[in-house]
């Protein structure tokens, strides 16, 4: 069951969620982080998920025992751990490196596919903060909006102070 979950450390995973704060992530406790850097999140009402693909948080059960009984079955794993995913890419040798996730190359609420040949390995706090920004802005698009132009721009590096020109 460990290949399904990733480890951040703690000032890491805080970062990364601040680009959720608009789900009021912070006013729950952590407690697992999946292999696509989905959370779980424990509070005084049950147990709770931070879905990543969907861009929403939900009550998901009342405990921890709840939880693992969710998580050890087949739809449990598939829905919420996306496990077929992830034994494939076991399977082909795409192992996640420390603090790595699974992401969508292109995600799916711009339009990627939900789909294998659309999966690579990414930092999961860069994942994180990017579905993150994504959501808070497609949130307050109308319904069927269309996106004709989304462009990741790479960050410049400045040239070396040694190299004005």
């Amino acid at each position: 069951m460990s290949a399904y979950f990733i480890k951040l450390a703690p000032k890491k995973i805080s970062s990364a969620l601040e680009a959720w704060s608009w789900l009021l992530v912070a006013e729950k406790k952590l407690i697992l982080v999946t292999a696509f850097a989905d959370v779980f999140f424990e509070s005084a009402d049950g147990i709770w998920f931070l879905d990543t693909l969907e861009g929403d948080l939900k009550h998901v059960c009342q405990s921890s025992e709840d939880l693992d009984a969710i998580l050890s079955s087949d739809e449990g794993k598939d829905h919420y751990l996306l496990s077929g995913f992830v034994d494939r890419a076991i399977r082909e040798g795409r192992i996640l490196g420390e603090e790595e996730c699974y992401d969508f190359r292109l995600h799916p609420v711009v339009g990627g596919a939900i789909d294998y040949s659309n999966i690579e390995k990414i930092s999961a706090v860069v994942a994180l903060h990017i579905r993150g920004q994504l959501h808070e802005q497609v949130r307050h698009l109308e319904p069927g909006t269309k996106i004709s132009n989304f462009v990741f721009e790479p960050v410049k590096t400045p040239k070396p102070w040694w190299k004005l020109w």
